[in-house]
């Protein structure tokens, strides 16, 4: 015996038993039917039950299982679940059913012989000025304002209908003058030439060429335009759509700045006769205002769209039908206005809903019933998208899919926006051909002679499967996107080996499915990775070529070697033995007397050498050449060109250099650097020398104009942001641009341009420990940053807003990574380690990236650099106390040619300075030290500084044996210190390292 459910008050509650479906069959009933056994099988819950479960009403789940209207899918699939049954069977059933339903519905009128009220996705037109409703008191509002000024800038949500009241409600309120419609595209001056060349009737080239040079060429051209009409005083009113296609389809800043300049001019201008209309999007306002001239423009001329009353959506509802002689249930009126009242961009949602409802009207009548046949309000959208969808093949499905991917912009920080896409990117198959033909039907796509767009944004909002195929792959579709405009640049060159992709650009888009590409972004890829192989071939061949040479020759040469030297190695083997232990004496002596007489140090120095020339010597010479700068330092940074230095010391003070003769250094400025109380942690200038960037210790970043180094000129500084400390911070070569790296995982990038002060760019995360150094490449594209994760990684920075990872070089150190420095042709990366080492890297070979090791310092690298243009010498800084400079001719086998020794202690890092084989060094004693590591300079200045020969009694201790030849015999030189350091200042500084 069953008991009937008990509820909460004792009673028991009886299932109450469903209406009969009607005998009659259909896809309806059938479904419906379906949905009753599903409950059957469930053991017959109460619609209560099953309403607490799947979280829908008792009248919506019976209503679903009542065979009189298809519930949405969202329901159909709630019920089932409430049921336990198989969702993905039943998602399939809805789905057939549902084409079904749409194949049956409308029997009388065909909509080819019938013009529906409605308009559906796409905007009114000026032709359908007799069917748009509900916008006169905007209409009224837009036309005074174009009657006062001559620039609007209408602004409102996506599907606030702002196209619609333009084209249909503005327009054709001006029917003297002459229209100019058009959308800006990836290139908003060619679309502009072509539009106003097409009204001209001139040729659109030269036009576009002229416009980029000129913004008053606009102005001109309407005027032009103008004088062909008879009608004296006629104006053009040029409307721009979609204003900010500018912003997510134009990527060339410069070509963004002319098109609004030279829109700007043709309203502004004295004699104008034009009256330009702009529509952006209200979630673009701030790049709007980013644009110079358009943010003053906004304050005067901007017209906001606010939604639409409840009188205007019902006059948009009840007068199309009425002028189409058609009646609409009072129920659907108050269903629609109550879906679409108070949301904004919901009025494509409501157009469409009503052209699906007309679609499935019953005679003259508009009726809930179709309403909801057709989905609802929001699921008209997605069922239309659904039917075009399933009616596909499996081939064209996953065309569908990619087809539909590419006509999406993906936003940054903003909504996702539509893309239009010329012809020639599709593949010109049948199955294309058959998916555009199907969409343009179910009035998905738009489809012109020569482009392809979605018909409105609202598609992607508003049907689920477009939006996990967006979620699914971002990144992809990114790479994906660059690939696309990459071939077309390739194919306008006539296929350029230039333009091809190579290293770690190739890397990146390798990897991606091959059945997502159309024919002719596979054809640039194969070229590609086949221009790869040839060039790593040529080179294969090259080394070969090069080590045969290289044995040959060594062989040549051990072979002369071996028959001349034989004869006279025993001799000498006892003299050099001997020559060799006195220079090395020397050179120690003479680093001990360095700073209490620097005149016999210096002779000691130059003798040793003579005797035994060599590493050590040489050594010895730069160590007595080398000069004390400053001392209490707390970071140092010196330009490209080696010419001027900024050193920032411990009492927040900054102090400018010029070394254009390092031996020389001149104090250009000395000045306050983030205030009392705050102090500063490391300055940096750019690398041509005309902005500065400093960091203080409570992580505020600070801009500084010195291009005058005389009178620098302090912005305002800004909260970086980070929650950890700073450790570098670097500029980009044209000075726009900063880079901070910090402890707490993340590089932020900064625009140094805004006079208000830096403004944060973009957070590049994916380190999972502190980052330590970055530094941007000679063209200031690409950022390198490293971290205690042990990895490099490369970043993409010609946007930085929209700054992507290129790729990771990891395994190239065992431990942290703390010093970073490119080449002046940016085709090397030079990184140094806590490992004790420094790892070459070479950036034009994806595949092999690692190149030589630099090895021989005992502690952390934590400075490296490249000395000279040509890369071919690397200077490396370490706590070990030592700089080491390197020969990297052959880069696979780096060689150390020269040590520095330091007397202060480790060594936090050495720059390139202007003269030639110049380097400053920066210590963890908080001193600055210029060195000359040019061995003939140094040679024949070594003199200078020198009071007096070597005396015969000073000769004798230190070079027993040897014959009496004092390194300089000429009179003294008076005026040098005995010391050889002097100090310039009592400033100091922390480095990045401390």
């Amino acid at each position: 015996m069953v008991n009937a459910p008990i509820d909460r008050g004792g009673v028991s509650r009886v299932p109450r038993r469903e209406r009969p479906l009607d005998v009659e069959a259909g896809p309806l009933l059938d479904f419906a039917a379906g949905l009753r056994r599903v409950r059957e099988e469930a053991g017959s819950p109460t619609y209560r039950d099953l309403a607490r479960r799947a979280h829908y009403s008792i009248a919506t789940l019976s209503a679903a299982a009542g065979g009189r209207q298809l519930p949405t899918l969202a329901v159909t699939l709630a019920y089932v679940r409430a049921c336990g049954g198989d969702e993905r069977e039943w998602e399939r059933i809805w789905r057939r059913t549902a084409v079904e339903c749409a194949a049956g519905r409308a029997p009388g009128r065909s909509e080819e012989t019938v013009r529906a009220p409605y308009v559906g996705l796409r905007p009114f037109q000026q032709a359908d000025a007799g069917m748009f409703f509900g916008r006169k008191d905007l209409t009224d509002r837009l036309v005074g304002h174009l009657e006062r000024k001559r620039l609007l800038v209408l602004l409102g949500a996506s599907g606030s209908g702002k196209s619609s009241v333009l084209r249909a409600g503005v327009l054709p309120r001006f029917p003297a003058a002459v229209p100019l419609v058009f959308t800006p595209g990836p290139d908003p001056l060619e679309e502009c030439a072509i539009q106003l060349a097409a009204k001209a009737g001139i040729a659109s080239g030269p036009l576009r060429a002229e416009l980029a040079a000129e913004p008053h060429t606009l102005h001109r051209m309407v005027r032009q335009i103008l004088a062909r009409s008879p009608e004296a005083g006629q104006e053009l009113l040029l409307t721009v759509d979609q204003f900010e296609e500018v912003f997510t389809q134009c990527g060339d800043a410069g070509e963004r700045d002319a098109f609004v300049a030279a829109l700007l001019h043709a309203a502004r201008a004295p004699d104008s006769r034009c009256r330009v209309v702009l529509a952006v999007r209200s979630d673009f306002y701030t790049h709007c205002t980013r644009v110079s001239g358009l943010l003053d423009a906004l304050a005067d001329a901007s017209v906001p769209v606010g939604p639409m009353t409840v009188d205007e959506l019902r006059a948009a509802i009840v007068r199309p039908a009425a002028s189409a002689e058609l009646t609409i249930e009072g129920a659907l009126v108050a269903a629609l206005t109550t879906a679409a009242h108070g949301r904004p961009g919901t009025l494509p949602l409501l157009s469409h809903a009503l052209l699906e409802t007309w679609r499935r009207r019953r005679g003259n009548a508009l009726t809930l019933a179709a309403f909801q046949a057709a989905g609802g309000f929001e699921g008209a959208l997605a069922q239309t998208a659904e039917d075009f969808y399933s009616a596909l093949s499996d081939t064209q499905q996953r065309i569908a899919r990619q087809l539909l991917l590419r006509l999406i912009a993906l936003g940054e920080g903003t909504e996702d926006t539509k893309r239009r896409v010329p012809r020639q990117e599709l593949d010109d198959t049948s199955d294309v051909a058959h998916v555009l033909e199907r969409a343009t039907r179910a009035r998905l796509l738009t489809v012109d002679r020569d482009r392809v767009e979605i018909v409105h944004e609202a598609l992607i909002g508003c049907w689920p499967r477009l939006g996990r195929w967006l979620s699914e792959d971002r990144e992809q579709l990114r790479l994906q996107r660059m690939l696309t405009e990459a071939t077309g640049v390739w194919e306008s060159l006539e296929h350029h080996p230039d333009t091809l992709y190579r290293g770690v650009r190739l890397a990146a888009v390798r990897d991606l499915p091959r059945d997502v590409l159309t024919a002719r972004e596979r054809a640039f890829l194969d070229a590609s990775q086949g221009a790869e192989e040839a060039e790593a071939l040529r080179v294969r061949r090259h080394l070969r070529r090069l080590r045969r040479l290289v044995a040959a020759l060594v062989a040549l040469l051990i072979c002369a070697v071996t028959a001349v030297g034989v004869a006279v190695h025993f001799q000498r083997v006892s003299t050099a033995q001997r020559n060799q232990a006195v220079a090395l004496k020397a050179v120690d002596t003479s680093a001990d007397l360095r700073t209490r007489d620097l005149s016999l140090a210096t002779q000691l120095a130059l003798t040793a050498h003579r005797l035994k020339p060599g590493k050590h010597s040489r050594s010895g010479l730069f160590n007595v050449m080398s000069r004390r700068l400053s001392s209490h330092v707390f970071s140092v940074s010196v330009t490209r060109d080696g010419r001027t230095a900024a050193v920032a010391y411990d009492g927040d003070r900054l102090e400018l250099w010029n070394f254009e003769d390092p031996r020389n250094p001149a104090v250009l400025r000395s000045f306050d650097g983030h205030g009392e109380g705050i102090g500063l942690a490391m300055v940096a200038l750019s690398p041509r020398g005309k902005i500065m960037a400093s960091i203080g210790w409570k992580n505020e970043l600070r801009l500084w104009d010195v291009s005058d180094p005389r009178r620098p000129r302090p912005g305002r500084a800004s909260p970086t942001g980070h929650k950890e400390r700073i450790f570098s911070l670097d500029m980009s070569p044209d000075g726009r641009m900063a880079a901070t790296g910090s402890y707490d995982d993340t590089v932020r990038l900064w625009d140094m341009t805004d006079p208000a002060g830096p403004q944060l760019l973009k957070k590049l995360t994916g380190h999972n420990s502190d980052v330590k150094p970055v530094a941007f490449s000679p063209d200031g594209t690409t950022l390198a940053s490293g971290s205690n994760d042990r990895t490099v990684r490369l970043w993409d920075v010609r946007n930085p807003r929209d700054a992507r990872l290129i790729t990771v070089l990891k395994d190239g150190h065992k431990d942290f990574v703390d010093a970073l420095a490119f080449s002046r042709d940016g085709h090397m990366l030079l990184s140094g380690s806590d490992d004790a080492t420094a790892r070459l890297w070479d950036l034009t070979d994806a595949k092999h990236p690692m190149l030589g090791r630099l090895k021989g310092h005992t502690s952390v690298v934590s400075g490296v650099n490249f000395l000279g243009p040509d890369g071919r010498t690397a200077i490396t800084a370490s706590r070990d106390g030592t700089v080491r400079i390197w020969n990297m001719t052959d880069p696979a086998h780096p060689v150390e040619r020269d040590t520095l020794p330091l007397s202060s202690g480790g060594v936090f890092s050495a720059l390139p300075l202007s003269a030639h084989g110049t380097i400053v060094t920066y210590s963890q004693d908080m001193t600055v030290d210029i060195w000359n590591t040019d061995l003939p300079w140094t040679l024949a200045h070594a003199c200078g500084q020198v009071r007096a020969p070597i005396s015969h009694a000073e000769w004798s201790r230190h070079f027993p044996g040897l014959d009496y030849r004092p390194p300089c015999t000429g009179r003294p030189r008076p005026g040098h210190s005995a010391a050889g350091r002097g100090t310039s200042g009592a400033g100091s500084s922390v480095h990045q390292g401390r």
